[in-house]
């Protein structure tokens, strides 16, 4: 399942957006009278070898939902910091059930991480993050979603496919198109995946003959478990650590940036919480998501399906380190960061940086890895420590 347009919890139950390209070189048909347009559909899913029959019954009664074209437009925007997420998100009521279905649940995850490579915490904080294990997928019509979505002239190169393989997943009896539901984006399920990447990657963990990623937690494990090992994960590999930093680190270095291996951030004074430097040889960034003063960590090539799975960088590493305390690791230091800069701050400061020649993309007061970027170069020019960490003190610098 991958969900890069995810930029809030909330919104997770929302993303999954650019799986793809569209099935053909040209742009699908979009808007127009809906009748007209559910038969193109229908046209291009018996073309693929769906039944007249399947399709049909997987478009009858199909509607436009306005809500779903609310979501779409007023999309949340990721304001908190790590500090703020991660507390809420990896609470300890949380931690309490993932390691309880770890052990309810273990024989499930042993064949997911014995068939696919994914140990059983990754799995877990991602059902966590997604539904609450399951409690919360999501209410809103899947097919109409899709419909509405495919239907809508803003992307529908990204959901007529999904359109598409909603209605296959009718015909293999996995989806009832008129009681299925799910997220807003059409995503499905305890893991909150697409139709596609269910067809694609969809396991049968229960034997019963059906991938059922809404009520069959074995299905759904199994399913992102094969998803997450498609993504790039590495058996036997971390994924993130926790580290201490010096105070003279060369901070225009950390960040999401390629070109170090952990042995040379070890040489430059970075030490891992818990004293493990056996994974020295492989790629690694150093992120520190508040600043210097904040709590630190060492990313290894793992942390690209995080990444993979939702681009909101917050996210991802609440996500990485939610895994990390349910395979044993302490909680993180907080340190004590410095005060960031409120919305109207952020806004201010992204103008400035922007007058400066820098490329921070939307103006909307969130601290993205293109500001993060701009931030570290001014921060570097204006002989402050490049941590990539708005504060009160940059922008009044600039």
């Amino acid at each position: 399942m991958r969900h890069p347009l995810k930029t809030t919890l909330a919104a997770s139950l929302a993303a999954f957006l650019l799986a793809g390209g569209a099935h053909a070189q040209t742009a699908p048909a979009c808007g127009g009278d809906l009748a007209a347009f559910l038969e193109g559909v229908k046209a291009e899913a018996l073309s693929r070898g769906v039944s007249a029959e399947v399709a049909d019954r997987a478009l009858a009664g199909a509607a436009i939902d306005q809500k779903v074209l609310s979501r779409d437009r007023a999309q949340g925007v990721f304001r908190q910091t790590f500090l703020e997420f991660s507390k809420r998100t990896v609470s300890q009521a949380r931690l309490d059930i993932g390691r309880k279905k770890l052990k309810d649940l273990s024989d499930v995850f042993a064949r997911a991480e014995q068939e696919f490579g994914v140990p059983g915490p990754i799995i877990a904080a991602f059902w966590a993050m997604e539904t609450d294990f399951g409690a919360v997928q999501g209410d809103f019509n899947t097919r109409n979603a899709l419909v509405t979505l495919s239907h809508d002239c803003r992307r529908p190169e990204i959901f007529r496919k999904q359109l598409l393989a909603a209605i296959e997943m009718v015909g293999h009896g996995d989806l009832d198109p008129n009681g299925t539901t799910g997220a807003w984006a059409g995503e499905i399920g305890q893991v909150q995946m697409l139709p596609k990447d269910i067809i694609e990657f969809g396991v049968d963990g229960d034997g019963n003959g059906h991938i059922d990623v809404k009520k069959s937690a074995p299905d759904a494990i199994l399913t992102a478990a094969k998803f997450i090992q498609h993504l790039g994960f590495t058996k036997g590999q971390p994924w993130i650590q926790e580290i201490s930093v010096p105070d003279n680190l060369p901070f225009e270095k950390t960040g999401l940036q390629p070109g170090m291996k952990a042995s040379d951030w070890f040489a430059l004074g970075v030490k891992p919480r818990d004293g493990d430097t056996s994974f020295g040889n492989l790629e690694a960034s150093v992120v520190l998501p508040q600043g210097r003063k904040g709590p630190a960590f060492m990313t290894y090539p793992n942390f690209n399906i995080y990444l993979e799975w939702n681009q909101s960088f917050i996210y991802t590493t609440s996500a990485a380190y939610f895994a990390t305390r349910l395979a044993g690791a302490p909680p993180y230091e907080r340190g004590t960061p410095e005060e960031g800069l409120s919305e109207d701050g952020m806004k201010q400061l992204q103008t400035k940086l922007q007058a400066h020649g820098h490329d921070v993309g939307k103006i909307d007061g969130i601290l993205g890895s293109g500001t993060r970027t701009a931030i570290q170069k001014e921060q570097l020019r204006l002989g402050l420590p490049a941590d990539g960490w708005a504060t009160q003190a940059l922008l009044s610098a600039l």
